[in-house]
């Protein structure tokens, strides 16, 4: 693996931050909101700012030219994730979800009608998915999903019941994995459809975080009619297609350009502000703290370049997404408590307050920290993963 990037890609570099620098909106600066903090006034930002990327065709940097990309390097794309979240642009959950996992199985297990239908709005920023996999009894074990998609004539009759559907009262379209076979073992009777959120029978019901967001949702499917056209790929291979999906998720390169902003705002800060008489960047704790959390973050940002090197020779990462996923939980979650450590009680204080530190964006990364190691399959399941698939050590009984 290279370690230095080409004068190419940092021609590119220095291209994307000047667009940057000078596009990212001062409304969405103002809001400070992050991946979970959604309300009318930042989806307005979030998806006029996708429709401004798809114009540059960088939502899709990487996908072929028939499908609206430009069929740029891996590395190319993640030297833009890793500007954006650098400078923290609107780009979030939204552009996660359809770009970055549900498109690319798309893309390797679609139709062409299907690509057709999907993949060019897509890449515009003109649609976007929400994710139908957990249930109240389907979580980590998502294999042991009860929602049902029966046959019917030339189509299938969906009924059941999703649960912590990000963006669900927003997409236009749910990526959506149903048991089509009651009878074959739980990995072998599933599959994945493609699913219109405005189809009869749909109902969506709010689900409010603990930052008191409207994120979440519960889904319902009740005698929801679609077509065949909108499986995916062969009938009952879905848990293939989920996999790579879910691979693709737990793969993202954003996370330690994230944390170094976060690190270097509190850099800034202990230069600025004394306890009991002393700059808190001369208290050897802190100075500690801090300095373990970069070096992790650039152990997590190499960890990322070796997912792109995989994909750059048309491989999808494994256990490798699984180790930077249980990585990057665990030390945003590690950074939000630093945060608050030095920040001190004023770090407790919320978003309104002038006396907030940050306008209590460390509070609000502490309070939603612990849902990183949830979301994607859990630290746990990506333990057994890198166990398992990684060390070749035995499934325990």
């Amino acid at each position: 693996m290279e370690f230095r990037f080409s004068p190419e890609q940092e021609q590119f570099r220095m291209e994307v931050r000047d667009f940057l620098e000078r596009e990212v909106p001062e409304s969405w600066k103002a809001l400070g909101y992050g991946v979970w903090e959604e309300t009318d006034e930042s989806w307005a930002i979030t998806t006029a700012w996708n429709r401004k990327l798809g114009e540059k065709g960088w939502l899709s940097l990487t996908w072929p030219k028939e499908h609206g990309g430009q069929e740029r390097p891996y590395f190319d794309q993640l030297i833009l994730d890793e500007e954006m979240a650098r400078i923290g642009t609107p780009s979030g959950i939204e552009s996660a979800i359809t770009i970055g996992w549900v498109c690319p199985t798309i893309m390797a297990f679609g139709s062409e009608a299907q690509k057709n239908l999907i993949l060019p709005r897509a890449s515009k920023g003109e649609l976007y998915f929400c994710l139908g996999y957990s249930e109240p009894d389907a979580g980590s074990d998502l294999a042991a999903v009860q929602t049902t998609a029966v046959e019917d004539g030339d189509d299938f009759v969906v009924n059941g019941q999703k649960v912590w559907t990000t963006i669900g009262h927003r997409a236009d379209y749910c990526w959506l994995v149903a048991r089509t076979d009651l009878d074959a073992p739980k990995h072998k009777g599933l599959s994945m459809f493609i699913v219109d959120m405005k189809t009869p029978g749909i109902k969506v019901r709010p689900l409010i975080n603990i930052l008191g967001f409207h994120s979440f949702n519960e889904v319902f499917f009740d005698n929801v009619r679609i077509s065949k056209e909108n499986l995916v790929g062969k009938q009952n291979m879905g848990w293939y297609q989920l996999a790579m999906a879910l691979d693709y998720e737990r793969s993202g390169v954003g996370t330690p350009a994230a944390i170094r902003r976060m690190v270097n705002d509190l850099v800034q800060f202990c230069k600025k502000n004394k306890r009991n008489g002393t700059l808190l960047s001369e208290d050897p704790v802190i100075r500690t703290k801090l300095a373990k959390i970069a070096v992790d973050a650039e152990i997590l940002r190499l960890m990322c370049y070796r997912v792109s090197s995989i994909q750059t020779k048309g491989n999808v990462p494994n256990y490798e997404a699984s180790l930077t996923k249980v990585f990057a939980s665990e030390l945003l979650d590690r950074m939000a408590n630093v945060g608050l450590d030095i920040l001190g009680p004023f770090g407790q204080l919320d978003r309104g307050s002038k006396l907030a530190p940050f306008n209590g964006g460390f509070v609000r990364s502490f309070l939603q920290s612990p849902s990183m190691g949830v979301g994607g399959g859990t630290s746990e399941i990506q333990r057994n993963i890198i166990a398992m698939r990684g060390l070749g050590l035995p499934r325990q009984s």
